[in-house]
């Protein structure tokens, strides 16, 4: 099972951005001035580090989490969904009025 996928309707958005922006990266947010949310960004426009874990991709773009936080995290899938309203200030999609939300399902013992 993947650590980290994307319902159809994220899927749709993240298409959209790349149609505006090229290619894309996400990094979960581990709190701060945006909370704890998915975080779009040109390809390029967010530097990852030696604490950064790659999870994964969604829609063709790889997707990032601080390590500290996959130590929390790393027993559950990410799910990235999106609804109505503005996300964090940072992120590509503010604009389209929707915003990525990060769900969570807890894996079976067997899988982590």
């Amino acid at each position: 099972m993947d650590k980290v996928t994307a319902t159809p309707q994220a899927i749709d958005l993240i298409e959209k951005l790349k149609a505006k922006h090229g290619s894309l990266m996400f990094h979960q947010s581990g709190g701060c001035c945006d909370g704890s949310s998915p975080m779009c960004f040109a390809d390029g426009d967010f530097m990852i580090g030696d604490s950064d874990v790659k999870l994964g991709e969604i829609g063709g773009c790889p997707f990032y989490i601080d390590k500290r936080q996959y130590e929390y995290w790393k027993h559950t899938q990410l799910i990235i969904d999106v609804v109505e309203g503005r996300g964090g200030m940072f992120s590509l999609e503010g604009p389209e009025g929707l915003r990525f939300l990060t769900r969570s399902k807890v894996f079976p013992t067997s899988e982590t």
